[in-house]
């Protein structure tokens, strides 16, 4: 991207989401919206964090395509065959059964301000501050005015715009309105934010007698009787359409799809990939660009190069959506794995001011795990540096805390340890949650159980016991979790392209794994260095040129210092896939494998802080005077090798 690259308009390559169609802005002049936005951002750090992103994204089309072009006619029929296949098993997978209802509030945030201000009625309005928007008025959005877009670039756009701060606490009251409404028709319902919930009516449709419809019409009344605001609906026989439903009559307004599969297959012919949830502007442009697929039927269509270029995985997701198949069943509730609290601001290296906000994240971290009488034992601190670098720092605690002092205590040092530093956003996020049923409060009080299968607890050769109290994961600025690990082990061109992808997917190059390991560990809040590496085996393992089936084996037998994405969805440790879109998963996850790790090593550093005790304690069981006898650890022996 440049000046250059678009001739006499250099924004038109300018890769950006803010000009995408949303509710309120299908008549927006998108070249002007692109014009002003590349005008304010030219020279800013994040004009250069989005030139860096459009050279990746190029970088992975000429890939994509460069591999396509060595496809054979024997290699696309082979893979025609496979996707044929393919098709008529995810085809009769489908449920025509249930029912479900997708609501989602209109500019949420800003409605609740105008109802509270009437004054503000009719007016371009966004809530949020000169730095960031959360969202924006109908009213603001046919100026290009938009969510997630930096208030400075939005007043250029609409000179009138009128700035309202946030209150997240006037958000929730509203909120909890609308959920009281909700469980009216599905106990069970599924809220994925503040002002959007998905709703299987199926049962109150049956019960009552009444169409998907009439129940639509009812609950949009309901809530607008609760909370004087407005909602559009969505219905349709699975979660991923009624979420795009509830898109089309934006506001206000609702769209039924009948479950009858002719009128589902219909719909998703001409419907455009990008609004179906888990297909972002990156995987958008890369489908676009490489296969020329534009609509969901050219998943159809194009499925033979789909499985050419693309996982098992990521093909099968672009196949259902051809389909217009989705999310069925209620999941089934599970147990929290980690909570977390994050805030934006304008970038400052004013440290006193860093360590405030730090605070007042802890506050409402431990407010939220208090709530939900939870305790934790893994804290990760996410920081966003002014050039939108992302990093990630985790400590795993000797107790499981949820008081606002113990989190703030072990999230200062993990701060400290940063510092100096230039921040625009700071989170926390707390893991390894207390299980009353499997585990004591106190980590170091070992139970029998996990004696008897703790086995030998001698360390292997090269095992660096430099991280009881903190382990350190590090993210680069594409939101790619790698760390320190092995040098025989290379991560080169190793991320593949998929639907799949968060925010902030894909913002910089690709980060690959240094030949020389650099190991931080953190002591009494200072930062230390140990660049000691293992020496290189002769089989040198390259994960970018081995096969899938070869990738997943060597992902499960690879042993690092902590887990990481191979080809953005293979975890390193285990070989467990998980798809980027399932984020909060993916996190949890990482966090469950660190845990792991670290509290194995407190174990075996606690242990083997006395190894001739334990040795002469084993030599005297293991005597030769014992006769017939068998000593008793030869059981335990036993035991772990069956383990």
């Amino acid at each position: 991207m440049g000046e250059t690259s678009g001739g006499d308009r250099p924004w038109q390559s300018y890769h950006t989401s803010y000009t995408n169609a949303k509710a309120g802005m299908e008549g927006v002049d998108k070249e002007k919206v692109q014009r002003v936005i590349f005008e304010m951002s030219k020279g800013s750090k994040y004009f250069e964090n989005e030139k860096r992103k459009e050279a990746f994204i190029k970088q992975k089309i000429d890939s994509l395509s460069a591999q396509l072009a060595k496809l054979t006619e024997k290699d696309t029929s082979h893979f025609q065959t496979i996707a044929n296949k393919r098709i008529l098993e995810l085809e009769s997978s489908r449920d025509l059964s249930k029912i479900w209802l997708h609501t989602d509030m209109d500019a949420f945030y800003a409605a609740v301000e105008t109802l509270e201000n009437p004054s503000l009625k009719g007016k371009p309005m966004a809530v949020g501050s000169m730095s960031m928007i959360c969202t924006a008025s109908y009213e603001a959005r046919k100026y290009g005015v938009r969510a997630a877009m930096p208030g400075f670039i939005a007043r250029k756009l609409c000179p009138e715009l009128i700035f309202v701060p946030t209150n997240f606490e006037k958000y929730t009251h509203y909120s909890e309105l609308t959920r009281n409404v909700f469980s009216k028709y599905d106990p069970d319902f599924i809220a994925t934010s503040l002002d959007e919930a998905y709703l299987n009516i199926t049962d109150t449709c049956n019960q009552r007698g009444i169409s998907c419809e009439d129940v639509a019409a009812e609950l949009k009344n309901s809530i607008y009787q609760e909370t004087g605001l407005t909602c559009s609906v969505g219905v349709a026989p699975n979660r991923m359409l009624a979420k795009v439903c509830s898109d089309i009559n934006k506001p206000n307004g609702h769209f039924i799809l009948l479950n009858n599969q002719n009128a589902v297959m219909t719909f998703v012919s001409s419907l455009p990939i990008r609004k179906v949830g888990g297909i972002g502007k990156v995987t958008e442009q890369i489908l676009r660009e490489v296969l020329g697929i534009t609509t969901c039927a050219d998943m159809l269509q194009k499925g033979a190069f789909l499985y050419a270029l693309f996982s098992r995985c990521s093909t099968d997701f672009f196949l259902s959506v051809g389909l217009g198949l989705g999310g069925t069943n209620t999941p089934q509730h599970r147990m929290r794995k980690s909570i977390s609290s994050e805030r934006t601001f304008n970038a400052t290296d004013n440290e006193p001011l860093l360590f405030q906000k730090l605070a007042d994240i802890a506050e409402t971290l431990s407010n939220d795990m208090q709530k939900e009488s939870l305790f934790g034992r893994t804290l990760t601190l996410k920081l966003k540096t002014a050039s939108f670098e992302v990093r990630t720092r985790a400590m795993s605690l000797q107790k499981y805390v949820n008081s606002k002092e113990d989190i703030l205590t072990y999230a200062s040092k993990l701060l400290r340890a940063e510092l100096p530093l230039s921040l625009r956003l700071l989170g926390l996020r707390m893991s390894h949650f207390h299980d009353d049923k499997h585990s004591p409060l106190d980590p170091m009080q070992k139970t029998l159980t996990s004696f008897l299968t703790s086995g030998d607890v001698t360390p292997s050769v090269g095992q660096s016991f430099g991280f009881d109290n903190c382990d350190i994961q590090i993210m680069d600025s594409t939101g790619s979790d790698y760390s320190v690990h092995d040098a025989t082990t290379s991560l080169t061109n190793g991320r593949s392209c998929f639907p799949y992808e968060p925010s902030e997917l894909l913002t910089s190059n690709q980060p690959s794994v240094s030949n020389e390991c650099v190991a931080l560990s953190y002591e009494n809040g200072k930062e230390s260095s140990n660049t000691e590496c293992q020496e290189k085996s002769e089989s040198t393992v390259d994960i970018s040129t081995a096969n899938f089936s070869d990738r997943k084996r060597v992902a499960s037998s690879i042993q690092t210092l902590q887990a990481f994405w191979i080809e953005d969805y293979i975890c390193s440790a285990c070989g467990f896939e998980i798809p980027p879109s399932f984020i909060e998963e993916r996190q949890e996850h990482l966090d469950h494998h660190l845990a792991e790790q670290l509290q194995k090593e407190e174990c075996r550093s606690s242990l083997w802080s006395s190894p001739q005790k334990v040795s002469a304690r084993k030599k005297q069981k293991s005597s030769g005077k014992q006769g017939k006898y068998i000593p008793i650890d030869s059981f335990f022996v036993k035991d772990n090798k069956k383990l």
